[in-house]
């Protein structure tokens, strides 16, 4: 049995994840940071200059939230149908949109798909074009294209379709070396026409009698047939087919093309007569051999009538700005080596989905008498509960030390046991590398932040604010550790392909 997904599918799927954001009842997205700590052979598998390819298993979605720092929610204003990005370069050789690109009938560039082939561009102005003719293959050869017709027209050898610009605002989020946003010209869409015939293709053929003719496209169009539906020019020189056009244009130009077409075919050995005048020629081409005529039809409502599935937006890009400490929610005094998303996780202690812009992921204790400073990463221990830690940030003016528990052996584990132990209670807490010691008195009070948000303390202690492994993660990508600073701001791109 054979099957595929189609494309349809994909757009589908890509479209249903857009919509979730904004929908009556939407989904909250977050994108997280995580694992201040170095990636090792012992522990996570890899290095920090090789970092591990995570799996896709239980075990690694629950370290994730081990060494979750810090989650910021995604707005719909972050997200963004995308399409590969390819670059509009002269001397170039582009594909064409063809209505059945498959195994057996390939592009120019020998894709068996329309959405891999490079039947699009994009110039250096942000303005994208689909390619409804390639001059038989042939490379681009002219200017570079300006023009926002709604109306296909010819330059540099080809024929090109306007579908829309980008925006600078929404080039600079969104943009990337891979990847462009995708969106609707409301313009185009207006003016575009189901079923419209814009392109054809040719075989030459031999020993036909030169001249021009015109020929009818039969399929399932509107007044098909006759000279008010799609119409074909065919000129004749030396014996084969070297031009054609639709009715009333000239050989580059395509227009009076009909609408309603989902096939369309141009009989070679047909009478080709018409009422109109204009359209008349002679009754045949001749009794040449080999010739024929691709109607290319277009694809639902005509081209340019939805960019986004035109031109395979079934990528999605999230676009999220960190902007310093965010809230001090996300520390500037670490680095971090994960990147993720989660959907629909709750706040600690309850069922109710997050809501908050920013979530702090971190534990947090006030340490009210100390001998130093702690230092970043360095393995912490309460030897009265036998809890284990890992340093992620010291507030010397605070006091307030935040730290992780993440579950690989020997952290936040007994050491008789090997049972989860958490930090709790006026016990001493000793840095391993510093030698520093702290205790908490247990206060339970609320503290001013830096960029004046507060923290509450209980009993000493605060929790991270997301409930660990709840919701869905979704994305998992492991990278090379990346410090962050008090004036950082970090944009972070990440593509769904669907």
């Amino acid at each position: 049995m054979s099957a595929i997904i189609t494309e349809k599918f994909r757009q589908h799927n890509a479209d249903q994840f857009v919509e979730s954001f904004t929908e009556a009842a939407a989904s909250a997205y977050y994108l997280f940071l995580g694992k201040s700590t170095g990636f090792t052979s012992s522990t996570t598998g890899g290095t920090d200059s090789s970092p591990p390819t995570p799996a896709d298993s239980v075990k690694d979605e629950a370290f994730a939230w081990d060494s979750m720092l810090g989650a910021k929610l995604i707005s719909s204003s972050d997200i963004k149908n995308s399409i590969p990005r390819r670059n509009w370069v002269n001397g170039t050789i582009y594909d064409m949109y063809e209505h059945d690109i498959s195994a057996t009938n390939t592009s120019t560039s020998g894709s068996s798909n329309l959405y891999d082939s490079t039947f699009y561009f994009v110039t250096s102005d942000y303005k994208v074009y689909k390619v409804l003719d390639n001059n038989s293959g042939t490379a681009y050869s002219g200017s570079e294209p300006t023009s926002t017709s709604t109306s296909p027209f010819a330059l540099g050898g080809y024929i090109l379709k306007y579908m829309y610009s980008i925006s600078t605002s929404d080039f600079a989020k969104y943009g990337t070396s891979d990847f462009i946003p995708v969106v609707t010209d409301s313009t185009v869409s207006t003016n575009a026409v189901d079923g419209k015939i814009e392109s054809l293709s040719i075989t030459a053929g031999s020993g036909y009698t030169n001249g021009t003719y015109f020929a009818a496209v039969y399929g399932d169009g509107t007044s098909q047939g006759t000279s008010s539906g799609a119409v074909v020019r065919i000129t004749i020189s030396g014996g084969t087919i070297i031009s054609f056009g639709l009715a009333a244009g000239t050989d580059t130009t395509i227009n009076s093309a009909g609408a309603g077409y989902t096939f369309g075919y141009v009989n070679l050995g047909a009478t080709f007569t018409f009422s109109d005048s204009a359209l008349t020629s002679a009754s045949s081409i001749g009794s040449g051999s080999g010739g024929a005529i691709n109607v290319i039809t277009s694809p639902k409502g005509g081209h340019g009538f939805n960019a986004v599935t035109e031109l395979g937006g079934h990528y999605v890009m999230a676009a999220i700005t960190l902007t310093q400490a965010e809230g001090d929610d996300f520390t500037t005094a670490n680095d971090f080596r994960t990147v993720g998303l989660v959907v629909n996780p709750t706040n600690f202690g309850t069922t109710t989905v997050a809501s908050d812009t920013t979530r702090r992921q971190t534990y947090v204790v006030r340490l009210d008498t100390n001998t130093g400073t702690f230092d970043a990463d360095e393995v912490i221990t309460q030897a009265s509960t036998g809890a284990v830690g890992k340093v992620v940030e010291w507030d010397t003016s605070l006091s307030l030390l935040y730290y992780q528990q993440e579950s690989y052996k020997g952290f936040g584990t007994s050491a008789t046991t090997g049972g989860y132990v958490a930090f709790s209670g006026t016990n001493t807490i000793t840095g391993g590398t510093s030698g520093t010691t702290g205790t908490t008195t247990g206060t339970s009070e609320t503290l001013t932040l830096v960029n004046n948000n507060t923290i509450t303390l209980a009993s000493g202690y605060v929790t991270p604010e997301l409930a660990a492994d709840s919701g869905n993660i979704l994305y998992l990508e492991n990278r090379k550790p990346i410090q962050r600073a008090s004036d950082q701001t970090e944009d972070i791109k990440i593509i769904i392909e669907f």
